[in-house]
C-alpha cells in the first residue's frame, strides 16, 4: 500500500480514476506519477519476466543512474544487477528482485530526485525563459501531477501555476520573477547642452531640467522574446476566425497583434503592414516573426518563431497551433524572418 502522502500526490491527476481502469501502456508515459500507483499494484517482479511493469522498473532505475541499457521490458541480468546495486545502497536485502520494499524505496528515491530538481532550479527559471532548465522543471512538476501541459521548455502561465502549487505544498521552492529589461535613455539635444554648459545652472534651469527628466522618453533595447512566445503559447487551441483579433478567435496577424499588445507593443494590423513595419534579421531568434507567401504574391501569412525550427501561428484548419518550419508546405512558402523592436 502507498502512504497517505503518495496517494495525495497521485490524485493530483484529473484522470486518476479513469486511468487506473485502462491498460497500463496507454497512459503511464503521459502521467508519470501514475506509474507508481500501477507498479505497486503489480505482483513481485522476478528474473525472466517481461512486460510494461518491467519497463517501468527499468525506467526508474535509469532515472536514478542504476540502469543504462535499453528499456526493453525484459527482466534479465542487467536489470537484476541494477536492482542489486540499488538494494546495496539502500540497505535492502540484496536479491535482485523487485519486491515491495524495493519498489517503495525506488519510488521514494525518484520522488526525492524530482523534488530536488524543482528546489534547485526554482530560483533559476522565470516567466518568459525558454530552454533545458525549464524543460527539466516541467518534467519534475509533471511527475508530481502539478504540471499538465506540454513539455516544451517554455516558462508560461501553466509552468508558473504549477510551480506556485508545488511551493505551497513543499518547503524550499521559491518563485523567481523575470529580470528587469535594461533601458537606455535617449536625451534630447537641448538636454545634452544643459548637461555640459556651466552657465545653465540657475534655479529655473534646474527646475526645467528636472521636469525634462521626468518626461524623458525611454527606449527599450529590444523585446523579451521568451515572454512573447510564452504568451502566444497560452492561446494554442483558440479557433481560427477570419479577421479575428481576440482570444475567442484569431486570424494570423490578429494573433500577432494581440500577443505583442500584451507586452505593451503596438503593431500594424495586416500581414503586409507588419512585414514593412518589422526589421529584417539574418538569423531567427525566439520571438521573431516568420512570414510565408500562401494565397497571394508577397507576405500573406505569419507566425512567431519559438525556437528549434518551430513557430506558433493561427492556421485556418486547426486554429492556433505549433508548426514545424521543416514541414514541406511551410518550407516551400517561407520568405523570411523579421523582428519587432522598440
Amino acid at each position: 500500500m502507498l502512504s497517505g502522502t503518495m496517494e495525495h500526490v497521485v490524485k493530483h491527476s484529473i484522470l486518476y480514476s479513469y486511468v487506473l481502469s485502462q491498460p497500463l501502456v496507454t497512459y503511464v508515459d503521459a502521467y508519470p506519477q501514475l506509474q507508481n500507483k500501477l507498479l505497486t499494484k503489480t505482483e513481485q517482479l522476478e528474473f525472466g519476466e517481461h512486460g510494461e511493469s518491467v519497463k517501468l522498473l527499468q525506467e526508474k532505475l535509469n532515472n536514478l543512474d542504476y540502469f543504462d541499457a535499453d528499456l526493453d521490458g525484459e527482466y534479465g541480468a542487467l536489470t537484476a544487477h541494477a536492482l542489486k546495486n540499488f538494494q546495496a545502497d539502500y540497505n535492502i536485502t540484496i536479491n535482485g528482485q523487485a519486491d515491495e520494499k524495493t519498489i517503495l524505496a525506488l519510488i521514494k528515491s525518484e520522488k526525492n530526485l524530482y523534488l530536488k530538481q524543482i528546489k534547485n532550479l526554482s530560483t533559476e527559471v522565470y516567466p518568459g525563459l525558454t530552454g533545458d532548465k525549464v524543460e527539466t522543471v516541467q518534467h519534475a512538476l509533471q511527475y508530481f501531477g502539478y504540471y499538465k501541459g506540454m513539455i516544451d521548455g517554455i516558462y508560461g502561465p501553466l509552468t508558473k501555476d504549477a510551480l506556485k502549487l508545488a511551493s505551497e505544498e513543499h518547503e524550499g521552492i521559491k518563485l523567481a520573477e523575470a529580470p528587469a529589461i535594461k533601458v537606455k535613455v535617449k536625451k534630447t539635444e537641448k538636454q545634452e547642452l544643459k548637461d555640459t554648459d556651466p552657465l545653465n545652472q540657475s534655479q529655473s534651469d534646474q527646475k526645467e531640467k528636472k521636469a525634462a527628466q521626468e518626461e524623458k522618453q525611454v527606449k527599450v533595447e529590444g523585446i523579451n522574446g521568451g515572454s512573447i512566445v510564452a504568451n502566444a503559447h497560452t492561446f494554442v487551441g483558440v479557433p481560427y476566425v477570419w479577421g479575428g483579433t481576440t482570444p475567442t478567435g484569431f486570424d494570423c496577424s490578429g494573433l500577432i497583434q494581440y500577443v505583442f499588445s500584451m507586452q505593451g507593443i503596438e503593431t500594424p494590423r495586416t500581414v503586409s503592414d507588419i512585414w514593412n513595419f518589422a526589421a529584417p534579421v539574418e538569423s531567427k531568434s525566439v520571438g521573431d516573426l516568420v512570414f510565408f507567401e500562401t494565397y497571394k504574391p508577397g507576405p500573406s501569412h505569419m507566425g512567431i518563431y519559438i525556437g528549434n525550427g518551430k513557430f506558433i501561428h493561427a492556421g485556418e484548419s486547426r486554429g492556433v497551433e505549433v508548426a514545424e518550419l521543416s514541414n514541406n508546405y511551410w518550407k516551400d512558402r517561407y520568405i523570411g524572418a523579421k523582428r519587432v523592436t522598440q
